[in-house]
């Protein structure tokens, strides 16, 4: 590996990433010069790397990303990237055990809107609840345009369309935990050996994803499962963007009155009144209010 090589990352921890090339995978370490140029190097990141006459290899250049999933850093105001790359973010909800956080689900989509990503909603542990329950606490989302598959990870139930939706492409996980994303990777892939944990009494799993990392698949294409998602807010959005971001309320914005409305008390507005009139639900609506009010 003399000359520069493409690679894909697909692990990184300590200082040390493995990268996929054409040659296999390597564990390669980041030359001096980048670390002045660059914050990170994330799973998902297309790189360089070349040999070294020690037998070291070492990655030279990072390509631009296309896009990236990132949540804000604990405790500082700084952005940490999560994958770079993703062709799609799947979003994994239980329908029960636990129920689903609506709320977090909203922030998750505003996120990938605001990024570009699109995204899957994942309606998991449908065997837990009738099929027309599932449908009415989903089914909204299907009517905003956003792809819906109900999944069991035990029963095996739309395994087999989520894995040709995951086929050739970079997919990241997301979700609350316990909701069963490692259950339902195992599911797609039997083999891929995740760690799973039971939902504890008070209804919060524990997260069982330690370490960043893109699974290959024997189908073609990668699986992050992310994990924090727990801390998980909207990076680098202003309250006056969330509309935009938001496909249900953007295809009204052009009707309001103002056009700076903020969709809370003015009046002639468009968002308003398709709340009123049931074109748009309370809830998502509420859960557009709380992130308005930083609540993310």
């Amino acid at each position: 590996m003399n000359e520069p090589t493409p690679g894909l990352v697909l692990r990184a921890r300590s200082g040390f990433y493995d990268v996929e090339t054409e040659e296999g995978v390597v564990q390669a370490q980041l030359r001096g010069r980048l670390k002045q140029e660059i914050d990170e190097i994330a799973i998902g990141d297309r790189v360089l790397v070349r040999g070294t006459e020690g037998g070291k290899v070492m990655i030279e250049a990072v390509q631009p990303r296309e896009r990236v999933l990132s949540r804000r850093n604990p405790g500082r105001e700084a952005q940490q990237v999560l994958i770079a790359n993703p062709d799609q973010a799947v979003f994994v909800f239980a329908c029960a055990d636990p129920d689903p956080n609506f709320r977090l689900l909203d922030r998750l989509l505003v996120m990938a809107e605001s990024v570009a990503i699109p995204a899957l909603i994942c309606a998991n542990k449908v065997d837990l609840v009738k099929s027309k329950s599932a449908k009415e606490e989903f089914g909204e989302y299907s009517d905003i345009g956003y792809p819906v598959l109900y999944t069991s990870a035990t029963k095996g139930t739309g395994v087999k369309a989520l894995r040709k939706r995951l086929k050739d492409k970079i997919s990241v996980f997301a979700g609350p935990s316990g909701v069963g994303k490692s259950t339902l990777l195992n599911a797609v892939q039997p083999g891929l050996g995740l760690p799973t944990e039971q939902v504890s009494d008070i209804g919060l799993g524990a997260h069982t994803t330690v370490v960043r990392e893109l699974l290959p698949l024997e189908s073609g294409g990668y699986v992050a499962d992310s994990p924090g998602l727990r801390a998980f807010a909207l990076w680098d959005i202003e309250p006056e963007e969330l509309d935009g971001y938001m496909p249900d309320l953007a295809a009204l914005v052009g009707q309001c009155e103002f056009s700076d409305c903020t969709h809370i008390h003015e009046p002639e507005c468009a968002v308003i009144a398709a709340v009123e009139d049931g074109q748009i639900s309370p809830e998502r609506y509420y859960s557009y209010l709380r992130m308005r009010e930083g609540d993310f």
